[in-house]
């Protein structure tokens, strides 16, 4: 895989993190359910590898993966890091016994979580985190996030975490987060057809911060479109490589981590940086939301 070809590049406002578009998500590491370890262990650890030798600098995940196990894969995996290697987890959730999706929002919880993620990693300080806001399901519910940004904050203070971004938050949760501190990215629901964000992500785009959607299918509802379907087939390409193609073509601080467990779905999902999408092809895309609406 040619680096040049992974979505191009991207430096995180204000800092001196660089990172190709193209990165790569690590929840699937998990076992089912992101519960427990996988079923193929060496097969988490050659996929993380893969990915890093074909360019990738960028990598997602948080210790409530598992819980631990993604991190704890990640270092095996790569530790010692390589240098330019930007590693983003996230705080606000916790997986008790029975494998449910719990809140962990307390300054004591996040502060342990901060410390869970430099352990099972092997860091000495976190290179982003993102707050996470736990809502109903995926999307996203207004309520302040201020004491947790400010908890976080602290921690960068204390020189544990680099930066901060944040997780399923809505404009008003970015602004009231911007009058904290300094945020990096933001990591929403969207893509194809479910474009809530829109001019959140213009406004992102404006300011440099990056845009980082998740579910570029739908996720646990996967998309059902005969148009993307059609591209797909005309461009000789797959259905996710064309939804991932379009969100680089979206807007340029949009960053993808698409995650799999599969080397040769890895190699398919980044082949989908070295597709280029007519304006014409790009149009027909953009009506897959009206569909879908």
């Amino acid at each position: 895989m040619n680096e040049a070809k992974l979505g191009g590049r991207f430096t995180f406002h204000g800092t001196s993190l660089t990172v190709h578009r193209m990165g790569y998500g690590a929840m699937q590491l998990a076992g089912p359910g992101v519960w427990g370890p996988p079923r193929n262990p060496d097969a988490a650890v050659a996929v993380l590898r893969e990915a890093v030798a074909a360019g990738v600098n960028h990598i997602d995940t948080s210790d409530y993966y598992g819980p631990h196990v993604t991190n704890q894969i990640i270092r095996q995996a790569l530790h010692p890091y390589p240098t330019g290697l930007v590693i983003v987890s996230k705080l606000g959730g916790r997986r008790p016994a029975d494998g449910s999706w719990q809140k962990a929002i307390s300054p004591q919880e996040l502060t342990a979580g901060v410390h869970d993620n430099l352990r099972n990693l092997g860091l000495d300080a976190l290179d982003v985190v993102n707050y996470r806001m736990m809502g109903s399901g995926h999307g996203t519910e207004e309520g302040s996030i201020a004491e947790q940004v400010t908890v976080l904050a602290d921690l960068q203070r204390k020189g544990l975490i680099r930066h901060i971004g944040l997780s399923n938050v809505t404009a008003t949760q970015v602004a009231e987060a911007q009058a904290i501190t300094e945020v990096v990215c933001v990591q929403n629901l969207y893509n194809l057809a479910y474009r809530n964000d829109d001019v959140l992500i213009d406004d992102l785009a404006r300011q440099r911060i990056a845009y980082v959607p998740f579910f570029p299918l739908g996720g646990f509802s996967p998309l059902q479109s005969s148009t993307l379907t059609t591209v797909a087939r005309r461009l000789e390409a797959t259905p996710l490589q064309i939804a991932l193609a379009w969100l680089l073509h979206r807007s340029p601080n949009i960053l993808l981590i698409p995650g799999t467990s599969s080397v040769a779905h890895l190699r398919e999902n980044l082949a989908a940086g070295e597709l280029t999408l007519s304006p014409q092809t790009l149009a027909e895309l953009d009506g897959i939301a009206a569909e879908a609406s």
